[in-house]
């Protein structure tokens, strides 16, 4: 009578119905004494505890304020189901049966098994309408009802697979975990990740929780699907900002939270915004959780100072672009060191410098207290430099830095011989494994020595240069150090090369060096910037003056046209003047590195330069800006490229989201073999979004050198390594990497707290009193009676006090050459191209030709001759004349693209003195092919980090 609402659908509920069947009998029994033996179907009201019971737990779950319990109602509404329909099925047929053959309720229970399970033997059957009736009924309901709930069951199951269900309380008791917080996870990152955290043996036992809004797509599904990766690794859908989904992922009982921001992103600040909003919610809600971050922006990174661990990737890759320039192939010695390998890439190559490559690629920074270590404990009280060496001289391994007792924070690359160790100094060293992994054993003091490699820069002290003549070395060093100053009385006082600078009027030496000092830069970019001791100007350049090509009341035409910057010159091309580039220009700016060394800096920018960043880079000397496109052969010839040293192209922001991922990079790659086919002699160094995308640097399709490196890299893939890149030749020449292959060092932080630190110091991120930095020395024929690396380790330590860590080598690759002699190349090109007439050959080698008849006669003689030998003889020469006319048409088309570009400089009223001198004669032409024919040398350059002592010099190696 209370009830408000429409009466009829409460009168038309299931459950009303049931209650007046059950009551209606009952209280018409009372009054009327012959309906008293009527029954009730008393066994329906166990569709009413049914619905009961439901309403009991749904109560429960709101006074306990639960919420995850849809599934957990939804079982249970399925198995009360399943119980009602048996209950009544088995009450049903056992009273109807009364009136016909009658069952017991045990039979009757075995009839509705059989029949629901669809197996019908038989052999118990209602004989009576009434209970066929209810068989039909029951079956009817069974096949309606049951299916509803089975669907909503499974849909429940599939949104909880989804979501990745929870990680429970239980299992944070026992085990111990770090979650993984991405706005969207990629094949790529995830595989990065795990390979490069499970690599560490303590870590085996943990459990990667990954906490990701979006849906997993079908590779990352089929990833988490491998046995190796199932049972340790569990996916979360849910957003870090919301406290239910951290408690799902237990974030505050977890070891440490990774958050990494999507680089494919257009607007990069979009994705910082959304990397800092994750981090500010963690810390909030897990204040103790050790937090790693990445953020893509520099200007961002002050925002999670408060994290413990941040790597900041527009640092990180204009810095490593930087260092290319002056130590080559500073990006591939760090990529090398921050990932995790035990130098087993390469050893079944049959080339040599894939063995030893692939072993020094094991090279890892690793740290150790000195009172605790076999390999520097018995150097207490001996300085550094001696320790170095010797260490490395009796184990093979190459001690970089050392964190003094006094400290605890600042680590020191090299402090130099000054330094005298302590018990309680942190060493960091170089080696293929850590020193409690290694065979070494206390008390085996005559133990063999390890073999490890190395590569190419040198950590320099941080101080002044110790002069050869002023340097006197104490006697505690002992006999080692001491027998080296006789050495180094024949040696060079100065082993770094003085770098040549443009002999143009407007950048003579001694004018230059007199406006300069020494100070931090007075305007910073961003907040956050470490401050570094730069070279600076005394007075600030205008702005006007630093525009290329552009004339203004500060100099006339004269010196504009001496703006060519002939010498030495770095090219950066950019889309716009980020603030990533103040940190290109810092590291080739700083006060450690002689003046000698300072080189003219030209951005070209596809837009114009923002007045704050002028403001900034206006006291640095020798900074200009030209506004053009890498896309215009003219913006490059105008920006002084033909005569640079090095061009440095950095991957476009607008670029890097594309409808496929890995396409994000193909401007880029485009640009960069553009430059590579009309200036194959310059020094291009580039950075890709995508590791894979790296085979299409410099790409050659009838390489046969490139191919074979190639089907190496396929091998050692499926051999399952994580860095099978590396034999990529661009790569380890150190001209082209990816800001991802950076990833690893924020993961190898979780184990070596320290990484990001010393990669900082190495790159010239940051500056600390007495510490050291990289730099670079060329071996030169005076340099070749040193003979091995060790020696030339022994003889930098104790002079100069430098800690070489590597070396840089170019070698002459030795293909398989053909047994055609030169003096049948001529004629053999001329068989190949029987169709052309020699006017039409005159045309297209602009060379001296020979007698015409006598070209003739021999073409004709060597057709003859070929006829005569038959097919056997073609198919035998095929190979050599496809080899031949390649050489041929690749010398063409270097003579046709040079020709391009000499015109279109003197178009733009551009000296071409010194450029393309390619006015050859036929003799030297054909020894040049000749020559390149029989020896089919192809040159390749490659990293070695801390190479075995007994390696042997060569000649242009760079240390």
């Amino acid at each position: 009578l209370r009830y408000k609402g429409n009466i009829w659908q409460q009168v038309l509920q299931i459950a009303f119905l049931l209650e007046m069947i059950n009551t209606v009998p009952f209280v018409i029994g009372i009054f009327d004494h012959p309906l008293q033996n009527l029954f009730i179907p008393v066994f329906l009201n166990c569709w009413l505890a049914k619905r009961a019971l439901e309403s009991m737990v749904n109560d429960f779950h709101r006074a306990i304020h639960r919420t995850q319990s849809a599934m957990f109602n939804q079982l249970l509404i399925l198995i009360s189901t399943i119980i009602c329909l048996i209950f009544t099925f088995i009450c049903g047929v056992e009273h109807l049966q009364r009136a016909g053959k009658k069952l017991s309720v045990f039979d009757s229970f075995y009839f509705c098994i059989v029949t629901f399970s669809t197996v019908g033997f038989g052999d118990v059957l209602p004989d009576i309408w009434p209970s066929k009736l209810l068989v039909v009924i029951m079956i009817c309901v069974a096949l309606i009802v049951l299916p509803i709930q089975f669907e909503e069951l499974a849909y429940l199951w599939m949104e909880r697979q989804k979501s990745g269900g929870d990680y429970s309380k239980q299992r944070t008791e026992t085990e111990r975990h770090v979650v993984l917080c991405v706005s969207s996870v990629k094949i790529d990152l995830l595989m990065d990740f795990l390979n490069e955290f499970y690599a560490h043996p303590r870590l085996q036992e943990y459990y990667v929780i990954i906490l990701c809004p979006a849906e997993q797509d079908a590779a990352v599904r089929r990833v988490l699907r491998i046995p190796m990766w199932s049972h340790r690794v569990i996916y979360l859908q849910g957003s870090a900002l919301k406290d239910q989904d951290l408690v799902r992922a237990k974030l505050d009982n977890a070891e440490a939270c990774f958050i990494l921001t999507c680089r494919c992103e257009e607007d990069r600040n979009a994705a910082d915004y959304q990397t800092i909003l994750r981090a500010w919610a963690v810390k909030d809600f897990a204040p103790s959780c050790t937090l790693f971050v990445q953020i893509l922006k520099a200007e961002n990174k002050f925002h999670v100072k408060f994290a413990d661990h941040i790597v900041c990737e527009e640092e990180f890759k204009y810095a490593m672009l930087a260092l290319n320039c002056i130590c080559p192939a500073t990006s591939t010695f760090i990529t090398l060191l921050v990932h995790t390998s035990q130098g087993l890439e390469g050893q079944h190559s049959p080339e040599d410098w894939h063995r030893i490559y692939g072993k020094c690629s094991g090279n890892e920074v690793y740290s150790i207290v000195l009172k605790e270590s076999i390999f520097f404990s018995e150097y207490e009280g001996n300085s550094f430099t001696y320790a170095s060496f010797n260490a490395y001289n009796k184990y093979g391994i190459c001690l970089i830095g050392v964190c003094p007792d006094d400290t605890k924070k600042n680590i020191l690359l090299n402090p130099g011989p000054e330094h005298i160790m302590k018990p309680l100094d942190v060493c960091f060293y170089i080696s293929l494994t850590k020193e409690e992994n290694s065979c070494f054993k206390r008390g085996c003091k005559n133990s063999p020595k390890t073999q490890p490699p190395t590569s190419s820069a040198i950590t320099s002290m941080g101080t002044v240069a110790i002069d050869l003549q002023e340097l006197s070395i104490p006697s505690s060093l002992g006999p080692s150090l001491s027998a080296e100053t006789n050495i180094s009385e024949t040696r060079k006082p100065n082993m770094v090369p003085v770098l040549e600078l443009p002999d143009s009027p407007s950048f003579q030496t001694a004018n230059m060096f007199k406006t300069l000092d020494n100070g931090y830069p007075p305007d910073l970019p961003y907040i956050g910037s470490s401050p570094i001791l730069c070279h600076l100007r005394k007075k600030k350049t205008p702005k006007c003056c630093m525009q290329l090509e552009k004339t203004c009341n500060h100099k006339d035409e004269e010196d504009v046209k001496a703006y060519s910057l002939k010498n030495k010159l770095i090219i950066v091309s950019a889309e716009t003047t980020r603030n990533g580039l103040y940190n290109f220009i810092l590291p080739l700016r700083a006060s450690y590195r002689s003046e000698n060394e300072l080189c003219p800096i030209v951005l070209l920018l596809e837009h114009e330069p923002e007045a704050e960043f002028l403001e900034t880079v206006c006291w640095f000397p020798m900074i200009y800006y030209l506004h053009g496109s890498i896309d215009s052969l003219d913006d490059l010839l105008r920006c002084g490229v033909s005569f640079a040293a090095s061009m440095v192209v950095v991957d476009k922001e607008s670029t890097m989201s594309a409808e496929e991922d890995y396409m994000a990079d193909a401007k880029t790659i485009i640009n960069v073999q553009t430059l590579f086919r009309l200036l194959s002699g310059l020094n291009i160094i580039t950075e890709l979004t995508h590791p894979a995308n790296m085979r299409f640097m410099q790409f050659s399709a009838k390489d046969c050198h490139s191919l074979a490196f190639s089907k190496l890299e396929k091998k050692e893939r499926e051999k399952g390594s994580n860095l099978s890149f590396i034999f990529r030749l661009p790569f380890a020449a150190g001209r082209v990497f990816s800001i991802g292959m950076l990833d690893t060092l924020l993961y190898q932080c979780f184990v070596k707290d320290y990484m990001i630190t010393i990669t900082r110091l190495l790159l010239g991120l940051e500056s600390t009193p007495k510490s050291g930095f990289l730099c670079s020395m060329s071996i030169t024929e005076e340099e070749l009676c040193i003979e091995t690396y060790g020696r030339l380790y022994e003889m930098l330590s104790s002079t100069v006090g430098d800690i070489p860590i590597g070396i840089y080598r170019t070698e002459s690759q030795m293909l398989e050459p053909p047994e055609t002699p030169l003096s049948q190349m001529s004629d053999k090109v001329s068989v190949f191209e029987e169709g052309k007439d020699p006017e039409e050959q005159d045309e297209a080698i602009p060379c001296e030709l020979p007698d015409i008849q006598t070209h003739s006669l021999r073409r004709r003689s060597m057709q003859w001759a070929s006829n005569l030998l038959g097919p056997w003889h073609a198919e035998r020469d095929a190979d050599r004349l496809s080899q031949q006319r390649g050489v041929l048409l690749s010398c063409s088309e270097r003579l046709e693209l040079t020709e391009l570009v000499k015109k279109r400089m003197k178009n733009l009223g551009l000296s071409t003195h010194g450029f393309g001198e390619m006015n050859i004669t036929m003799k030297s032409f054909q020894n040049e092919l000749g020559y390149r024919m029989n020896n089919n040398q192809s040159s390749h350059s490659y990293a070695l980090i801390n190479p075995s002592p007994d390696t042997k010099l060569e000649l242009n190696d760079i240390v």
